[in-house]
């Protein structure tokens, strides 16, 4: 996972409420586990002309020649709501966005977010409205997102603090994902092992048993 700093990037504005998992990615796109090659069906529905279309629909913001490029998604409340799918976020984050904010997020769809490398940055309504008009009057739709600072911030149209939590912060700036946050303690986890096996030998014994019969080395 890639770690996450401060982003300055171009920022689309798709203000719509409740904006769910099936919307950024229809489940007619997916159709692999893998993250890969789902950036092509991200927000299908509104992208494309017509089901199963690859032609643009001209006024949807991520066709718009201003927002090509973009790296931050500005959405309405409870954005990521519905299925926990998490195909929406290895969409999102394979077409390019490193962020999104929002006033609320679908908690699952917020934890995926962590999980992948997408920073969940909390506004309030007002602030995201306000950035949303500065971003369609600016001559140029450039939002920095720092997470060290815990700030959003718009040439001339102010910066705005955001809380996330302590853990996923760390997380996000490290690039490390939940695999990779347990293997900080694998000493510790070691030593748990060690001494939990001397004191209850009669939990380890049967799995070691398993591990020889299933290899067939008594000694390992």
């Amino acid at each position: 996972m890639k770690p996450f700093t401060t982003l300055t990037a171009i920022a689309a504005p798709l203000l719509r409420d409740n904006v769910d998992t099936d919307a950024i990615i229809p489940s007619r796109e997916m159709r692999s586990v893998s993250k890969k090659g789902l950036a092509d069906g991200l927000f299908a529905g509104w992208r494309y002309a017509a089901i199963g279309s690859r032609e643009p629909q001209r006024d949807f913001v991520l066709n718009r020649p201003r927002y090509a490029g973009a790296r931050i998604l500005v959405s309405g409340a409870n954005f990521g709501c519905g299925s926990s799918r998490e195909h929406a976020v290895w969409a999102l984050a394979e077409f390019g966005f490193r962020a999104v904010i929002a006033p609320s997020f679908n908690p699952i769809f917020q934890a995926n977010c962590i999980a992948n490398g997408v920073v969940p940055v909390l506004l309030d309504r007002d602030v995201v409205a306000t950035i949303a008009a500065a971003l369609e009057e600016a001559a140029s739709p450039h939002l920095t997102v720092d997470l060290d600072a815990q700030a959003v911030s718009l040439d001339h149209a102010g910066a705005w603090h955001f809380e996330i939590d302590p853990d996923a912060r760390e997380a996000l700036l490290a690039g490390r994902d939940s695999i990779a946050q347990t293997l900080q303690l694998a000493d510790q986890i070691a030593a748990f092992r060690a001494r939990d096996a001397v004191a209850r030998a009669w939990i380890y014994t049967p799995v070691e048993r398993t591990r020889q019969a299933i290899t067939g080395d008594p000694s390992s």
